[in-house]
């Protein structure tokens, strides 16, 4: 499968800015920005504005800052710029009107009157009997005379509609998927242009992708429908088209379904699963997860590897490797890779990430004691707001012992326990240096003293100075804690065994 990639390559995301970015719409620009640039092409940012009902004025910064948040970087568009701007249609109505009246002088569209009331009685007509469902064309062959009357009984209100064919069949070609057929029969005669002077879809994005040299056209599998109108579109203006290819659409985790469109997460066979991009920020997911995870999603690195660098993404892509078939959105995988990834990540950055979480749960971070506890908490972190139970330990200024079950380990008692941590405190205090290898060296004899297994002991303890179940590994834990918090929970715990 052949790429077309002869020509410059410049690919184009073009989100709607009528809300917060769906994780969706990052993977079909994760897909195009990889194709940039591992052909050394150009990436655009194009906001496409000109549904101004749902126009959402937060939308566009939602957008920018998602976009950077994951690292994909724009070439061209919005506080970048470039030679075939503005990037954001509407600061371009001059050239859709101009290129949508082109169309009408030329045979190739027309102006049509029909008003809302007479347009909504149709389709409830429509709706009732056997009928084609669509316009009728009504406006499609009008006389001058006709036309002059429509347009004053109108006070001059009209839409621009595209002739479609009416007979014969569109192919167009998907790099994807081969060549796909409509029949022009069912194709309709579909607005280009508004009583507003605001463009419709398909209008803007031709034209704009023609004059901003648009080469490849990588988007959601549910636009197939409209390839047809826009290679007409194309034939229209007289202008080649750019390649197409339709990306694989993202599946439900259960595979049944596509995934939801939804403007928050929801909740499938009893798992919280996340939609918009801000949620996976808000949840805890790092970039470099998201992004590999959704390169797996519809794309194969080979050889069976499923972790892989942004660099090693960009030197194997090719969409021959892209999958038509739809994918599956596995939760639990995207949790496995944001644990990869936290393990792997430089310890002065994952500080920085895991600082606010903690602050935000009521925490005084001490960053220096931060940078210690990380070579031991980082194992058991799959989303960063894991630390709050795993670390949150280390900043606890008010600490609160653990009942006394989880104190008394398997095979002891109260005074057997108490005991243990009295002989315990005693060994710890009388340390000149208060180290994990210092700990270790009198706790593990004192086990045989106290006739006690080495996990009973250590079992204690660590229930003793955590007040966890499952905690860090004690001695380097007592470490990071320091002397002082580390005997005082001590402490603490022989009053709550003597009660």
């Amino acid at each position: 499968m052949s790429s077309h990639t002869d020509l410059p390559v410049r690919v184009r995301f073009a989100p709607s800015p009528t809300g917060p970015m769906h994780i969706g719409g990052v993977r079909t620009a994760l897909f195009n920005w990889l194709f940039a640039r591992h052909h050394g092409g150009t990436f655009i940012l194009r906001i496409e504005d000109t549904d101004q009902k749902r126009f959402d004025p937060d939308a566009l910064r939602l957008i920018t800052d998602g976009l950077r948040w994951v690292g994909l970087d724009w070439d061209e568009g919005p506080e970048v710029g470039g030679e075939y701007g503005p990037y954001i249609q509407s600061e371009r109505l001059q050239q859709y009107q101009h290129w949508a009246n082109w169309l009408v002088d030329q045979g190739q569209a027309y102006r049509c009157y029909c008003s809302p009331e007479r347009l909504d009685a149709l389709h409830k007509q429509q709706e009732s009997g056997q009928e084609r469902r669509g316009y009728d064309r009504r406006c499609r062959d009008l006389t001058p005379e006709q036309r002059d009357q429509l347009h004053h009984e109108n006070g001059g209100k009209y839409v621009i509609r595209f002739k479609m064919p009416i007979e014969g069949s569109t192919t167009v070609h998907d790099l994807l998927r081969g060549d796909i057929t409509f029949d022009n029969d069912q194709l309709q005669d579909l607005v280009l242009l508004k009583t507003d002077g605001y463009p419709t879809y398909h209008l803007a994005n031709v034209v704009d992708d023609h004059f901003m040299k648009i080469s490849h056209i990588l988007r959601a599998e549910e636009w197939i429908p409209t390839a047809p109108i826009h290679k007409n579109l194309y034939d229209g203006f007289g202008w080649e088209p750019p390649h197409f290819a339709h990306l694989p659409v993202i599946l439900n985790p259960s595979g049944k379904g596509k995934l939801s469109k939804r403007t928050v997460g929801f909740r499938e066979g009893g798992q919280q699963i996340p939609v918009r991009l801000d949620e996976f920020e808000a949840g805890g997911y790092v970039p470099e997860a998201i992004i590999n995870f959704l390169t797996n999603i519809g794309w194969s690195f080979g050889d069976n590897r499923e972790v892989f660098s942004v660099q090693e993404t960009i030197e194997n892509f090719d969409l021959s490797r892209v999958n038509p078939a739809g994918g599956k959105f596995p939760i639990e995988k995207l949790e496995w890779l944001n644990g990869v990834y936290i393990r792997d990540m430089d310890p002065v950055r994952l500080a920085q990430l895991l600082k606010p979480i903690l602050e935000n749960a009521g925490y005084e971070v001490n960053v220096d004691m931060l940078l210690r506890a990380i070579p031991l908490i980082r194992e058991r972190i799959k989303v960063l707001p894991d630390v709050i139970g795993i670390g949150g330990l280390f900043f606890a200024d008010d600490f609160t012992p653990p009942a006394r079950d989880m104190l008394i380990q398997k095979g002891m008692d109260a005074p057997r326990t108490k005991t243990a941590l009295e002989e315990s405190l005693a060994a710890l205090e009388a340390l000149p240096d208060f180290n994990a290898a210092s700990q270790e060296a009198v706790i593990r004899p004192l086990a045989e003293k106290l006739g006690l297994k080495m996990g009973q002991l250590l079992g204690t303890l660590r229930a003793a100075t955590t007040a966890q179940e499952v905690s860090p590994p004690l001695f380097e834990t007592m470490d990071v804690l320091g002397r002082e918090k580390s005997l005082a929970r001590i402490r603490q715990a022989m009053a709550v065994v003597s009660e």
